[in-house]
């Protein structure tokens, strides 16, 4: 990696770490030159705007997610395994510092059009379409029922992280992490296909 590669990636670890704990519309060029170091023309020079900025750590929370989460999970055994390794990595995700960057993010900018929404959007729709394609391998695999509506068990499993978010980190509820496991050990039975019954 280039020097200068490197220091802008360095400069995008603190953003995202700052970003984490006042959101992105608290993240400026000025806060990130104190929080480095650098200059405000050294970083103007990396990203040009505040919105370059803002687009770049949504990037750089992506970058971070797939490596911490989907790409281990991946290499799980296909189907449920896989799904709940998804699941659980994600879980771990969130109870970092300042919770999961991209349900901060997608609250902080639901109503703010621009390139930073249409960011975090692009990156939930890939995060939903990781988990409806889980789904649809458990399917194919024999684990779930044929009929298990992919989409809405994406739906279901983001509402769960969404809540345990809220509860977790908002609500500072001691049962958060219980609850959440709860609330996706019942997805999944609701998922799997019955048992077969013994035979008389």
């Amino acid at each position: 990696m280039a020097k200068g590669e490197a220091t802008r990636q360095a400069i995008l670890q603190r953003a995202f770490e700052l970003a984490k704990t006042i959101g992105l519309s608290g993240l400026s060029i000025g806060r990130l030159a104190e929080a480095t170091g650098l200059s405000k023309s050294g970083l103007f020079a990396h990203f040009g705007s505040k919105e370059a900025l803002e687009v770049a750590v949504v990037e750089e929370a992506a970058r971070q997610f797939i490596e911490i989460v989907v790409s281990p999970a991946l290499q799980r055994p296909r189907g449920e395994p896989r799904l709940r390794a998804l699941f659980e990595r994600w879980i771990q995700w969130g109870e970092q510092s300042g919770g999961c960057f991209f349900v901060g993010a997608s609250a902080e900018l639901d109503d703010r059009p621009g390139s930073p929404r249409e960011a975090v959007v692009q990156s939930s729709k890939d995060w939903l379409d990781t988990l409806s394609t889980a789904v649809r391998i458990a399917i194919a695999e024999g684990q779930f029922r044929s009929d298990v509506d992919a989409e809405q068990f994406a739906f279901e499993t983001y509402s769960l992280m969404a809540g345990f978010h809220a509860y977790q980190k908002f609500l500072r509820a001691p049962a958060s992490l219980e609850r959440a496991h709860q609330a996706f050990e019942r997805l999944l039975a609701s998922a799997r296909l019955p048992a077969l019954r013994p035979r008389s």
